[in-house]
């Protein structure tokens, strides 16, 4: 029999992981200058380089539509000219905003969301915002990319710029999604001061989520994270509203999430607490899928 001695805790080194490169869309627009300033601040504390994207494109004309044969080649004409210009100003603001950071600027024409996941092959983590108004031509819908960019998406709230990341809530459930976005949020949980593993369970689960979270809490602590254990059973709160309260009540400012949904008829279906991290999150949201 061959027996392994276990190295003393003082002799185990964990080598800190990071995000190296961080993809932002950037349209015209005071959305996106907050989306921007956020990772900024962000690639700057990571020492990451940061890849503005420009996308823009317009719907295609039916065949049904008025502006038919030179008329309708003059409407697209002038789309394109428009979207143009759009990419122009994007790019301008992206460079005020970003100043100071190592920066990259690209441009496809083409919808936003797929744009992102075209090129998330490029970059560790994606900085997006909630969904907003002003359509897919325009703007990403964040629920297209999680989904399908096989890379982490960072929502930013409306009104917070600046990520701390000192205290983090790991919004457990013991899913493939939960369990990815756990280990892509490894460079925040890693520099956290304080990481909260939550189960939101109900009654009778207490106990499976006591071990379960258990175990997550001390693989993480072999990486090198600050991590504690909270199993809250579930009474008249919904699991959303007990993890936003407990954030709030750790002052964190970030939350890590699985991101649980399924494409219909090329419309995604999404849980409760998803949904509602991707309409009005409260802090920053660190999705998974």
């Amino acid at each position: 029999m061959h027996s392994t001695k276990e190295r003393p805790a003082a002799q185990l080194a964990v080598r800190p992981t990071t995000y190296a490169t961080i993809l932002v869309h950037a349209e015209p627009g005071v959305t996106a200058s907050h989306r921007v300033e956020a990772a900024v601040h962000l690639a700057r504390d990571l020492d990451a380089t940061l890849i503005g994207l420009g996308a823009e494109t317009f719907d295609t004309i039916p065949a049904s539509d008025p502006f038919g044969g030179y008329a309708g080649g003059e409407l697209i004409a002038l789309l394109q000219e428009q979207i143009g210009k759009d990419l122009d100003s994007a790019e301008t603001a992206f460079r005020r905003d970003a100043a100071g950071a190592k920066i990259e600027w690209r441009t496809i024409q083409d919808y936003p969301a797929k744009a992102l996941v075209q090129t998330a092959h490029a970059a560790d983590l994606i900085v997006a915002s909630p969904r907003g108004t002003l359509g897919a031509t325009r703007q990403a819908d964040p629920a297209d990319v999680v989904m399908a960019a096989g890379r982490p998406v960072l929502l930013v709230p409306e009104g917070q710029h600046h990520l701390r990341g000192a205290a983090v809530v790991i919004a457990w459930k013991n899913t493939r999604e939960c369990r990815r976005a756990v280990n892509d949020a490894l460079p925040f949980l890693q520099r956290a001061e304080d990481v909260i593993v939550l189960a939101a369970a109900a009654p009778d689960e207490v106990d499976r989520a006591v071990f379960e979270t258990d175990d997550v809490v001390t693989n993480l602590q072999r990486r090198g994270v600050q991590a504690r254990a909270l199993v809250s059973p579930l009474f008249q709160e919904t699991p959303a509203e007990q993890i936003e309260r407990v954030a709030k009540l750790n002052d964190a400012d970030l939350i890590v999430a699985g991101a649980y949904g399924h494409s219909r008829l090329r419309e995604w279906a999404f849980g409760g607490v998803t949904d509602s991290f991707l309409h009005t999150p409260g802090r920053f949201i660190l999705l998974g899928h």
